[in-house]
Parts: structure tokens; C-alpha cells; sequence
């Protein structure tokens, strides 16, 4: 407008570009998604103009030409250079937070097995037992043994942050996000009239925390199925079509029955077996078959409670974890919660006797050709953590091993 009124000449507009909220006094007010907007000027060379607020935010991408303002008349006077304005520098940095660490953990070392070949594989997690285990705890220690984010993932997390309105403090480090279990469907997914990011791609990237898994809805549950197999979600709507990213990590806590107390080793436990079959039955086959890893998580005797002995830190563990990772990138380039079924043959390629335990446990657990591949992933994972090229015996029965629900 003011070009074409020829308050400043329309030459100066070149290679720029502006985004923002102008209030009626000529103030400039912060906006949703600036980050987008950085990103697209960013990619074609353009120095990007920001309300003042925004300019932190739109000056993460790297060699990003920000420039924030305050006001309309400010713009103006840079434009017809009568005022200079330094362009924002990028501050964000890699951050390190103390995060709960696992030497906080009493006992439960196959849950900790569980959780630290989950982090070297990305794999998703289930764990089922009765209150106060720490189930909770173990999740919340996830964060702390998985890899930092490179630039481009924390990018990719910082730009749906932005999108959907929500601050992303920690750069560099993989998100968690625990929805309650009131969550509907589009707080979950994502949606809206002018459809936004939800939950699991808020957990991009991430951890996504579901604790009482039976307590959500099951038409809520089952919208997660698509995302767990391809890293993203797709919105629809009368008018539009939105696809957001999705490739999160899930962990989920359950009880092993509507009370809580089943197998604790106390009478407390009065449900019926119809009971414990409805309230496990609202986790469909599909979804389960989706969930790499399931353990119990049983309760503690009070001499463990009482044991002074120092578990291993997160530190430790997350030292063996980045091992298993490199071993990963080095051989497929990816994660082997990601491997194909193609990858899997090259790369998980089992002898007589690997393949004779596998066949036999089919039989036995009748497996689907999913959980199948999903013992392959695992298998392959607990392999690389013994710093071993081939799959073998051990490894297969142990994966064998974390497919709790498929045993009852």
C-alpha cells in the first residue's frame, strides 16, 4: 500500500518480504507460524521482516535475514533508509537440561532393558502393572537416554511449535508430551476449522506419553494406528487437506485390570475375569500389534525399596544407546524402528536356528506378519547393543521375550 501510494519506492521492496499483525495505531503484533514464513524467505534469499516479538522465534534457520520491528513508522524509515536496523541474530542453542535420571529408579531392571533398547531403536513401548511401580517414572526418564536432535529435526519441532501456537524452550532436545487421558480425537491428531498440530505432532521427533492407555477412548486410540506406521497425519476437511509430521516415539503405562492390583501379590484384586477382559479389550488387536515392546512392571518387595545401591545413571546408559545408533546410521541410515520388510531381509538376515526359534514362537503366540517384523526390529536393535553383526539366538528370544500381551 504504501508503494503503490509512493510513500517509498517499490525498488526497495526487492528480495523482501513481511509478515505480521498491523494494529490500527501502526504498531506490529506477533503472529502465529512465523517460523513457516522464515523458513520459505530463508530458501529463496529474502529478508524477512518481523513484528518485534516474533524475531527470535523467525531467526532460528540458519543464515535467516530477520529483521524485527516495532512499528509501522520504524519500517518505513528503514525502507527509505533513513533509519538502520541491525538484523536479528540467531541465539538458539543447544540445550542441556537436567532431565530425571534412571539411578533414581529402584529395581525394575527388565524395565529398564526395555526402555534403553527402546531408545536405541526407537521403538514404541507398552508397560502394564499395578499403581505406584513406576511406570510413570520410567517414561519420564526416556527423554534423558535418547539422542539430541541435529539442527533440522530441532527445526522441524521448533516449526510446529510455531504453528500451533505453543513455545519450544529446549533446542536441541527431543520432545515429550503426556495428553491426559480426557484427550479428545482432534487435541490428540490435530484439527480445528483452520486445523493445527496435536499432540503426537507436538511429540515430533519425540516422546509421546500415554499413561492409563485404557482410559482413552477407543476411537481416539485407533486414530493413532496410521501415524505409528507412517510418521505423519493427515487432517481433512470440507474445503482442505492438511498433512502434518507425526514420527514420535510412543510409551504408554497401563493397569493390568480395572482395579489395578491384579498380581501384586496381595487379595486386593476383585475383578473377574470378564472384567479384565472388557477393560483390556479396549485396546484393539491392530493397535497392540503396532506396540514393538510390551513388559510388566511388577510390583516392588520392600527390601528393593530399602537397597541403597546406586542404579546405573542416564548417562551411562544413554553412552550405549548412541552407540547402537551410530551402528544404525553407519549400515542403513535410519532407525531400526524404520527398517522395511525389504531392509529387514538384508539387514536381519537370520541362520538356521534364529529362524527355527522365530517360526516356532509364530506357531505358538499365532503372530501376526506384523508383530513378526516388529521381533525383527527388536531383535536387531538388542544386537546392536551387544556390538553384534548378526542376529542370534539370544537376541531373538529376548525380543520374543517383550511381546507380553500376545502371550495372555
Amino acid at each position: 500500500i504504501l508503494a503503490a501510494s509512493g510513500q517509498i519506492a517499490t525498488v526497495s521492496l526487492q528480495n523482501k518480504e513481511f509478515v505480521g499483525e498491523l494494529a490500527l495505531t501502526g504498531e506490529l503484533r506477533p503472529i502465529v507460524g512465523v517460523l513457516s514464513a522464515s523458513l520459505a524467505a530463508t530458501k529463496e534469499g529474502h529478508a524477512l521482516y518481523v513484528p518485534f516479538a516474533n524475531a527470535q522465534e523467525a531467526a532460528y534457520p540458519q543464515q535467516a535475514q530477520i529483521y524485527g520491528i516495532r512499528h509501522l513508522k520504524e519500517l518505513c524509515g528503514c525502507l527509505l533508509g533513513d533509519l538502520a536496523i541491525q538484523a536479528t541474530q540467531n541465539k538458539q542453542q543447544h540445550h542441556i537440561v537436567n532431565s530425571p535420571d534412571l539411578s533414581d529408579v529402584k529395581g525394575q531392571h527388565r524395565a529398564r532393558r526395555a526402555l534403553e533398547i527402546a531408545a536405541a531403536g526407537g521403538h514404541s513401548l507398552l508397560m502394564m502393572g499395578p499403581p505406584g511401580t513406576g511406570k510413570t517414572l520410567l517414561a519420564s526418564r526416556l527423554s534423558g537416554i535418547l539422542p539430541p536432535l541435529d539442527d533440522n529435526q530441532s527445526i522441524e519441532v521448533a516449526t510446529i511449535h510455531s504453528v500451533a501456537a505453543q513455545n519450544y524452550p529446549y533446542f536441541g532436545l527431543p520432545p515429550f508430551r503426556a495428553p491426559h487421558h480426557t484427550a479428545s480425537a482432534p487435541a490428540l491428531v490435530g484439527g480445528g476449522s483452520n486445523p493445527k498440530p496435536g499432540e503426537i505432532s507436538l511429540a515430533h521427533h519425540g516422546v509421546l506419553f500415554l499413561d492409563e492407555l485404557p482410559e482413552f477412548d477407543r476411537k481416539v486410540l485407533e486414530v493413532l494406528r496410521e501415524p505409528l506406521e507412517s510418521g505423519q497425519v493427515v487432517i481433512s476437511r470440507a474445503a482442505k487437506q492438511m498433512t502434518f509430521p507425526a514420527a514420535f516415539q510412543l510409551v504408554a503405562a497401563m493397569n493390568p485390570c480395572p482395579c489395578g492390583f491384579l498380581g501384586d501379590g496381595s487379595p486386593r484384586c476383585r475383578c473377574t475375569p470378564e472384567q479384565i477382559a472388557r477393560y483390556r479389550g479396549k485396546l484393539s488387536g491392530p493397535l497392540l500389534d503396532r506396540i514393538d515392546l510390551h513388559i510388566e512392571v511388577p510390583a516392588l518387595a520392600a527390601s528393593v525399596l530399602r537397597d541403597n545401591q546406586v542404579s546405573e545413571s542416564s548417562a551411562q546408559v544413554k553412552e550405549r544407546v548412541l552407540l547402537a545408533r551410530q551402528r544404525q546410521q553407519q549400515r542403513q541410515q535410519c532407525t531400526n524402528k524404520n527398517l522395511t520388510p525389504r531392509l529387514l531381509d538384508e539387514y536381519c538376515l537370520l541362520g538356521e536356528k534364529e529362524g527355527r526359534l522365530l517360526d516356532q514362537a509364530m506357531q505358538r503366540l499365532r503372530l501376526s506378519a506384523r508383530a513378526y517384523h516388529r521381533i525383527l526390529r527388536v531383535a536387531r536393535t538388542i544386537a546392536d547393543l551387544a556390538q553384534s553383526e548378526q542376529v542370534l539366538v539370544p537376541h531373538i528370544t529376548e525380543a520374543i521375550g517383550y511381546r507380553l500381551l500376545d502371550r495372555q
